[in-house]
């Protein structure tokens, strides 16, 4: 099959409009590159469901704070366009931030339109600690599906935050596609994929395993009937390992978004942490 490599949003759009004259179901995978399993897991979704499929690759900076690893995030595109290829995309779509932006633009909410989500939805979790980083992740995405005008678009269940987010984005501003969630990729050793871990030392790596860990013991207990978010909360706190800088573990009814005390179905508990410098996230949701 052959994959084209775009980073022309005009080019893009002229495949698009073409596969829409002849009612072709279109998938958009949203990555920033530097793709493994977990990113092949959600194009293997997108080609079970649809007849085109095109991957974003884009290391948006408007998402990244002032001290966060914006300049040195992997920037893998020759291997990524393969991956694609061997999964049978149709597009990867590759902008600069100037094709994204507008050239000469600063990359503020001073001279761009930013979609902002619900302050009660980004103040909390990720957000406490990346100001800004779901406004820039809210407009990227916007513009997304208005160049992709996809049916579909697929997101992982690690960027719990996130997904929720855009699932309601689209509620709310009544966008003409289906979010579909898909689970989290796990290593071997169960460290949930992402292009973040390739940051970790080997010793790192290791403190990185008991985040899972202790997720797993947390469902174990809801499982027994423990429902009390304190008593779960100090399990995970016995697990976790003490080299690591715990951002915070939460529990949060994934219907609402709300913070709950007393676990139930469909509880989100998440948990966010640095190992060295390498900012990792995990979570599960309860069922």
């Amino acid at each position: 099959m052959n994959t084209l490599l775009l980073n022309k949003i005009y080019d893009v759009k002229l495949n698009i409009t073409n596969w829409k004259k002849d009612n072709l179901i279109i998938g958009l995978v949203p990555t920033m590159g530097a793709l493994h399993k977990g990113h092949a897991s959600l194009i293997k979704k997108a080609k079970e469901m649809c007849d085109k499929v095109v991957v974003s690759v884009f290391v948006n900076p408007i998402q990244f704070g002032p001290n966060e690893d914006y300049n040195k995030y992997p920037r893998t595109i020759d291997a990524d366009k393969n991956i694609c290829a061997e999964l049978g995309v149709d597009i990867v779509f590759a902008p600069t931030p100037n094709e994204m932006y507008g050239e000469g633009n600063k990359l503020s909410n001073t001279e761009l339109t930013f979609v902002c989500p619900p302050y009660n939805l980004t103040d909390c979790l990720c957000g406490k600690s990346r100001p800004g980083h779901f406004d820039g992740v809210a407009t990227v995405v916007t513009k997304l599906f208005n160049i992709t005008s996809p049916n579909y678009a697929f997101f992982g269940q690690k960027d719990a935050q996130q997904l929720y987010i855009i699932k309601k984005m689209v509620k709310d501003l009544n966008m003409n596609l289906t979010i579909i969630p898909c689970p989290i990729v796990r290593e071997n050793d169960g460290l949930a994929l992402s292009s973040r871990n390739s940051y970790l030392s080997a010793e790192e790596r290791t403190w990185a395993l008991t985040i899972s860990k202790s997720l797993k013991e947390i469902e174990k207990l809801y499982k027994q009937g423990i429902t009390d978010c304190s008593i779960l909360f100090d399990t995970a706190m016995s697990i976790l390992d003490k080299n690591l800088e715990i951002e915070y573990i939460e529990f949060r009814d994934f219907n609402t978004f709300e913070e709950v005390k007393s676990a139930k179905n469909n509880t989100l508990t998440a948990i966010a942490v640095k190992a060295g410098k390498t900012r990792l996230i995990d979570n599960i949701i309860l069922v």
